[in-house]
């Protein structure tokens, strides 16, 4: 594609290296509550998903959660990334690259607000995206409803075919390919497969993605 006008980043697992302390937190969460899941079976559940989802599996599959286990977990996974959450290598470079093209970014993620000002405030991110960070919460449907990428788009008068959406699980590359947008999937890991039907460029490293995005 040429250029696009707005660049719509996901943010745990694209911005911030967030998956796997989160993932880490609810495997020990949910054994804590009669729930055994393997390390190759966390992420396929839950990876892309919100925490009212791993609490709906969850119970599903016998955890026995109480009503508050939203407010706990989340507790419990804040103070986790605020103190381990880094930036994804190389993301920085991809931002500079924008600015220079004066393109402007924005997040879109399931994450609720509270999660990302965690995430990007340790990592240094938070002034980079400030006034500009969507969270599904505030949507009438979470991803892979795309709800959260048209409003960003909306927000910044910009047509959804000129954005493009840079995603790392196929559930937000769902959002993006409902949202009628060119979604660019971050492939690291096994994600690859799950990734390619909905993307038009695989990429495994972010030095590459200024290339891709024609920068």
């Amino acid at each position: 594609m040429n250029k696009p006008d707005l660049v719509l980043f996901d943010c745990d697992g694209v911005l911030v290296d967030s998956e796997h302390i989160t993932s880490s937190v609810l495997q020990d969460d949910l054994a804590r509550h009669g729930l055994i899941i393997p390390n190759a079976e966390i992420d396929a559940l839950f990876v892309g998903g919100t925490m009212a989802g791993v609490m709906h599996t969850a119970r599903s599959m016998g955890a026995t959660l109480s009503d508050d286990w939203l407010d706990h977990i989340y507790g419990r996974v804040f103070l986790a990334l605020g103190e381990q959450c880094k930036p994804i290598p190389g993301i920085e470079g991809v931002l500079d690259a924008l600015d220079r093209a004066q393109i402007p970014y924005a997040i879109g993620s399931n994450g609720p607000l509270a999660k990302m000002d965690v995430t990007l405030g340790c990592t240094g991110l938070w002034s980079r995206f400030e006034g500009r960070v969507y969270s599904a919460h505030d949507c009438a449907a979470s991803k892979p409803a795309p709800d959260v990428y048209l409003k960003a788009a909306a927000d910044a008068g910009i047509a959804p075919t000129r954005c493009a959406v840079i995603e790392d699980s196929a559930t937000g590359a769902r959002a993006g390919v409902a949202a009628g947008m060119p979604v660019f999937g971050y492939a690291r890991g096994g994600s690859r497969e799950k990734l390619a039907p909905h993307c038009i460029a695989l990429f495994d490293d972010m030095s590459q993605l200024a290339g891709l995005l024609g920068l």
